[in-house]
């Protein structure tokens, strides 16, 4: 029979509103958002519980009548127009459901856009806390528990973790058990007919498959198994995981059936490729006398599968990740060593062989699991919600304040892939165009498409991983691939427009910057193909730097290879060539610096920001720690230089530049300038945490928008491309590729800067 959940209560709390994804979607968040919004308005009906859910495709979901405002995951705007909306509904509190990969930005840092702007209290519920995250996730979780009144928590070890890794206060953290319905404890043979399987001892897994869940681990525990248990029969129940159909389709599954296949064991397993509604899932809990989960990785903190299944007492086996160490203890399941098949099937047998011991483990999990039905867990969340709330009471009121254009986020133009698109054929990029047409009669640059690599990384890291990105991308890798002389260890620069390398002395700077797309793709594209085709160039092109001149050369490599050692940071011949590169910088600055001209050449050229840059990103790397320091006094000089007596950006003149002592050039002012110093203060901040920085990089930045010499738009909104220059008294408005990505490389950064500045939360009427 069903245990009788607690009393309906009535609280003070009138409007929840509930953040995260939610069903028809597909996820096991969105499940949970689902039964924890549906639990509380049954318990506390007098409440308006509704919910803001997140979308991770472009149609949305047909989602039901609680859905009322749609966040776009990819989009930061959308979060502060959930936000706006949030605060126009006069929600009593806000409860977050947070996962690094449900929300956009780098680590999923979109979602604090919506917490800086929010005016009521916020209790978020952490499905994932890390115990090694990388600088993106730390950050991104520790303003996220700024901006929080509580923090919710499904395990010991997720408060531990956020107490000593986080430095999240004891007192602001919640335990509170994932909720699990309120199943009755039956005898597994009731439902087997219904299934096919009476007489026959039945194992379950369910949950979206991937290739984490290590179902291979329990196929080949099967032979095994039906050597001492003949009927025994093993269900594998759920969808494969939408995101990984989206990257291989079914690939996955198809492997593990030709595995049972090869082991010949078809006849024993069943794969339901289903999502199935609540009501099939107590079924096929019900008919299972052992419930499996053999995953892959300790570092889950929790298991929303395996809460389900224990909590309608079923005996478990299971790999010892760090939730089922710690539900699974004092006897109420078994735990068996990862990847070891030999013990799972082992640890199967004897369960199964040990009827007493078996039903005394489910009779544990069963009573445990009554304190985590969602009437209970209800009641806990809405505890936390009045705390919440109080913990508002409790701040001095100060009336709201309009921030003041310095303090707010700077408004971004939407990325606009158009121009680039079109300056782009299969072969690459091309290098110049006539006004908005592409010129074929230059044909085409290895730097160019260089720094079109650059960008399609950074709009992965940005979420915008969409086909169109991908298409492109692996045309410039291509180009690159193909601009790569072996034989020489060098990159080759021009090509013409009839698919012939023009014969030149070798490109010092070109062999810079092509080394520093390299890295981009080794150290931050998702796309694992990337990363493999771009760490085997990288590596033959890399020694050759050491040969180079040109200081420009040696900074564009060197902000490569620190992005190159965030994968891999042993890399030897890396570090050296970093060390290397980092003294030669280092020691031109000392030979030609003084205290009124502090730089490293008789005069500022091109891409100035770029040697500051390199010398912050080598210190950020793990290189000289002196380098770092030099570089922000370097870039500090350079940022004041670059400034009209009004306060915005101009870059040194390309007509005739600034020697030292001499004349500087106010025209031609260039993109690559602009973005050069953006992307500069861009690192600077992340190194000092200095807001100094960010202020800088959209001075720069607001170059392109009007913030310069003549207040004239240098970006073009209509084509979505860039103008070549800014001259004495008019723009140049061709929009050759190198313009075109300085600004959208600029931009991409920006919109990246944004996403992980630190968010300022202030309590309501703050």
């Amino acid at each position: 029979m069903l245990a009788a959940g607690p009393m309906k209560k009535s609280s003070d709390i009138q409007k929840i509103a509930f953040v995260g994804d939610y069903l028809p979607r597909k996820c096991g968040i969105a499940t949970f958002t689902h039964d924890l919004c549906t639990s509380v308005a049954t318990q506390y009906p007098g409440a308006d519980c509704f919910v803001v859910p997140v979308n991770d495709v472009a149609q949305g979901y047909d989602y039901p009548a609680e859905a009322r405002f749609e966040i776009e995951e990819q989009e930061v705007d959308s979060y502060r127009r959930a936000a706006d909306f949030l605060n126009f509904a006069n929600a009593d509190v806000v409860c977050l459901q947070h996962e690094y990969g449900i929300f956009g930005g780098p680590a999923g840092s979109h979602v604090t856009r919506l917490l800086a702007d929010l005016r009521m209290p916020v209790v978020t519920t952490l499905h994932t806390v890390l115990r090694d995250p990388n600088p993106d996730q730390r950050g991104v979780l520790r303003r996220i528990a700024e901006a929080s009144a509580r923090l919710v928590v499904m395990s010991e070890r997720a408060r531990l973790f956020l107490r000593e890794i986080y430095e999240v206060p004891e007192a602001k953290i919640d335990l509170i058990p994932h909720g699990i319905p309120d199943m009755p404890f039956v005898d597994p043979n009731f439902y087997k007919d219904q299934f096919g399987v009476e007489g026959k001892f039945v194992a379950l897994t369910f949950g979206l498959l991937s290739p984490s869940k290590g179902i291979e681990q329990m196929l080949r525990a099967m032979p095994e198994i039906l050597r001492e248990i003949p009927g025994f029969v093993y269900i594998v129940l759920g969808a494969t995981h939408p995101s990984l159909i989206r990257e291989q389709g079914e690939r996955y599954r198809i492997s593990l059936e030709r595995l049972a296949k090869d082991l010949g064991i078809k006849p024993n397993v069943s794969f339901h490729n289903r999502f199935v509604n609540l009501d099939e899932l107590i079924e096929f809990l019900g008919m299972a006398d052992i419930y499996v989960t053999p995953y892959l990785n300790p570092a889950q903190i929790v298991s929303g599968t395996l809460a389900y299944a224990f909590g309608c007492g079923k005996a478990v086996v299971s790999t010892p990740y760090w939730y089922a160490e710690e539900l699974l203890a004092e006897g109420r399941g078994v735990l068996v060593p990862f990847d070891d098949s030999k013990a799972l099937a082992r640890a199967i047998i004897d369960l199964l062989s040990d009827e007493q011991r078996r039903h005394a483990m489910r009779k544990k999990a069963y009573r445990l699991g009554r304190e985590m039905i969602w009437s209970h867990v209800a009641h806990s969340y809405v505890d936390s919600f009045q705390k919440a709330r109080r913990s508002l009471l409790d701040v001095p009121y100060k009336p709201l304040r309009v921030r003041t254009l310095a303090e707010q986020s700077m408004d971004l133009p939407g990325l606009r892939l158009d121009h680039l698109s079109r300056m782009t054929d299969s072969a690459g990029m091309l290098q110049h165009a006539t006004y908005t047409i592409g010129s074929f009669n230059e044909g085409y640059c290895t730097d160019d498409n260089a720094r079109a690599i650059l960008l399609t990384v950074l709009l992965e890291q940005l979420g915008q991983d969409k086909a169109v990105v991908s298409r492109l991308a692996t045309i410039y890798a291509s180009f690159l691939d193909h601009a790569f002389d072996r034989s020489l260890a060098r990159f080759r620069n021009f090509l013409g427009f009839d698919r012939r390398w023009i014969d030149e002395t070798p490109s010092q700077d070109c062999q810079g910057r092509a080394l520093w797309a390299l890295g981009a793709c080794v150290g931050r594209s998702r796309r694992r193909e990337f990363q493999f085709w771009a760490s085997g160039i990288f590596d033959l092109a890399l020694p050759g730097i050491a040969e180079t001149t040109s200081p420009r050369a040696w900074a564009f490599c060197l902000v490569g290879v620190a992005l190159y050692l965030e994968r891999f940071g042993g890399a030897r011949p890396a570090s050296q060539i970093r060390d290397l590169l980092t003294e030669r910088l280092l020691a031109r600055l000392e030979a030609t610096s003084t205290l009124e001209w502090p730089w490293f050449e008789d005069r500022l050229v091109y891409d100035n920001a770029k040697l500051p840059h390199a010398l912050i990103a080598s210190a950020r790397s793990g290189g000289d720690p002196k380098a770092g320091e030099r570089g922000i006094e370097t870039l500090r000089w350079l940022v004041g230089i670059q400034k009209s007596p009004t306060g915005c950006f101009r870059p040194i003149g390309s007509k005739g530049f600034y020697p030292r002592g001499g004349e500087r050039a106010r025209f031609d002012q260039q993109p690559v300038d602009a973005h050069a110093t953006v992307s500069a203060c861009v690192e600077a901040y992340h190194f000092t945490g200095d807001p100094f920085w960010i202020q800088e990089a959209r001075v720069a930045f607001e170059w392109f928008l009007g913030g310069n010499d003549l207040g004239l738009d240098v970006y073009d909104a209509k084509s979505g491309g860039c103008c070549d220059g800014l001259q004495e008294d008019r723009l140049n408005l061709n929009q050759g590729a190198e313009s075109t990505l300085a600004f959208l490389l600029s931009l991409a950064e920006m919109k990246l800067l944004e996403s992980t500045s630190s968010v300022t939360r202030n309590p309501v009427g703050g």
